[in-house]
């Protein structure tokens, strides 16, 4: 089966960059469609970015709209979220997920999620 480990979080200042991977391992695992999704405490998951599995279409939040992008490289079975621009509002618990559904933006619409890496942003 389909399993996802994400890395690359840590502590960085306010307006820094950050890039996060996501190495997924199973059969035919880039034949999916891969989203970034995170959490801060006591909120709710929330929808931060996804991509097709060609990598040929990508949508993003409105919060991290222009400061972030999601890519994939097939050949590595890897998802990235390189983070530029980050605001302290960015911290969270950072999770990749595999699309099984209709609908990028609704974390029902995933079926195989990561552990999850912290990424803290201070000012």
């Amino acid at each position: 089966q389909v399993q996802l480990v994400e890395s690359g979080g840590g502590l960085v200042q306010a307006g820094g960059s950050l890039r996060l991977s996501c190495a997924v391992s199973g059969r035919s695992s880039s034949s999916y469609d891969m989203g970034w999704f995170r959490q801060a405490p006591g909120k709710a998951r929330e929808f931060v970015a996804a991509i097709s599995w060609s990598g040929g279409s990508t949508y993003y939040a409105d919060s991290v709209k222009g400061r972030f992008t999601i890519s994939r490289d097939n050949a590595k079975n890897t998802v990235y979220l390189q983070m530029n621009s980050l605001k302290p509002e960015d911290t969270a618990v950072y999770y990749c997920a595999r699309r099984s559904g209709a609908g990028y933006y609704y974390r029902t619409s995933y079926d195989i999620w990561g552990q999850g890496t912290q990424v803290t942003v201070s000012s």
